[in-house]
């Protein structure tokens, strides 16, 4: 079920570099080359930090576009980048300026919230608190309550 993942993982990148990058030593790491090298730039892929929840959301998105490995796999590629890829390290998401896709992955919420957080801006203007978005139908309120920290306006 996680096979996509690594390949949506580069599709996230905010950052991309002439040179090629070398990942941290570490269980996985042979795994996420294999996986992501296929069709990204490793240093696109990594630069999209996220918490585990965000980058199996990744891999799961990646799994759905075609990307072939096993479970095993999967699972590996997924801890690996948790782990040397945090969102602790991420800046805040603003949600008055940011695109969906970094909605979707850096607070691990389903496309159709993220469009659903985009839509509700462009019709209404900004954002000014946390409790703005309890106006947004659909919305999973509780996890982004549980990310507030990860949040700014």
């Amino acid at each position: 079920m996680m096979r996509t993942a690594a390949l949506f993982l580069l599709s996230f990148a905010a950052l991309s570099f002439a040179q090629e990058v070398q990942l941290p030593e570490g269980p996985g790491r042979a795994e996420t080359e294999k996986l992501c090298k296929n069709c990204h730039d490793l240093a696109r892929s990594v630069s999209r930090r996220q918490d585990r929840d965000g980058w199996q959301t990744t891999i799961n998105k990646m799994i759905a576009f075609g990307t072939k490995g096993t479970d095993q796999e999967f699972a590996a590629v997924a801890g690996y980048l948790a782990k040397h890829y945090p969102a602790g390290e991420a800046p805040p998401v603003n949600l008055n300026t940011c695109a969906a896709i970094e909605i979707e992955s850096r607070l691990a919420l389903r496309k159709s919230q993220a469009n659903a957080i985009i839509a509700w801006r462009e019709k209404n203007g900004k954002f000014n608190s946390l409790a703005d978005l309890r106006k947004i139908p659909m919305l999973d309120f509780a996890k982004l309550e549980a990310k507030k920290d990860r949040i700014v306006f």
